[in-house]
């Protein structure tokens, strides 16, 4: 399920699933009279956007929250000895899944599944069409229950010199990012990529004021600038020590609520310190 906050300049700001049906239709203005701001699978994230997005932009603050008008029915999952089946077609999992996070089920051997943001994309890569009814679907729940398990499982290293020992958290990134084969297969434009990622995951946190998601997306973002920075040629520490140099002596002001750095002559403080280290090596 996808869901669109749309913006009517002068009007208002709405939340709604078929801008066609709601803007169009039934409101009568047409694409280029409006503008969406905001598009998401998740019903709680769009419910604290459109919220804030009315704040931000001074209309009228809606009285519920979106997520509050529509509740879909809660998916009632199927579980047998084999499988957990679902009751829509695969085409529409993913959507219903994520109205449906938190929902919990317990197979007949005692596996205990609890549908969660981490475990929706397993969830739809393994979805298989019923035989007997295209309508439904369903995971195999001993091949669910791996995959679960795998996710608190530490990957063996194979190099001795790379394991985590004492705290040190930007080298036991480095080599959790090793062993993982990130700096093997991946770039720094797959990195900015997943940066992107967590920020939006660090946004949302912000929105519901989930201190549990919040640190947890910090801690997400900071380790992917450590394997962006590696990746860029960089350690991580070089970058904060580039940048606190930088800005150790920089003069501005609070305006709104965030600083605002003095207007000065070009900057090469970063160009000088890179210069330094290049000449030490």
């Amino acid at each position: 399920m996808t869901y669109h906050i749309y913006h009517i300049p002068g009007q208002k700001i709405g939340v709604t699933r078929n801008l066609n049906k709601r803007v169009t239709e039934e409101q009568g203005f047409l694409p280029g009279e409006y503008e969406v701001l905001f598009t998401t699978d998740d019903i709680d994230e769009v419910s604290q956007m459109e919220i804030e997005l009315q704040k931000s932009y001074g209309y009228k603050v809606d009285r519920q929250l979106y997520k509050n008008l529509f509740k879909p029915k809660q998916m009632r999952v199927n579980a047998t000895e084999q499988t957990s089946t679902f009751p829509v077609p695969v085409s529409k999992l993913k959507g219903r899944l994520m109205d449906s996070i938190g929902h919990t089920w317990v197979t007949p051997q005692g596996y205990r599944f609890t549908i969660t943001a981490a475990s929706i994309p397993w969830l739809v890569s393994n979805a298989r069409e019923s035989m007997f009814n295209p309508n439904r679907c369903y995971v195999y729940n001993e091949a669910f229950n791996k995959h679960m398990q795998s996710l608190f499982e530490p990957i063996p290293n194979e190099d001795d010199s790379c394991c985590v020992g004492d705290y040190e958290p930007f080298d036991n990134i480095r080599c959790w990012a090793k062993d993982r084969g990130i700096y093997a297969s991946g770039d720094v434009k797959t990195q900015y990529a997943k940066l992107m990622e967590e920020a939006g995951e660090l946004a949302k946190a912000i929105l519901k004021e989930d201190d549990i998601e919040f640190v947890d997306a910090i801690g997400d973002c900071v380790v992917v600038l450590t394997n962006l920075a590696y990746l860029g040629g960089y350690d991580i520490e070089e970058c904060i020590e580039a940048a606190w140099i930088q800005i150790a002596n920089r003069k501005g002001q609070m305006i709104n609520g965030s600083f605002v750095k003095q207007t000065m002559p070009e900057d090469n403080t970063i160009s000088n310190y890179l210069k330094s280290k290049t000449a030490t090596l």
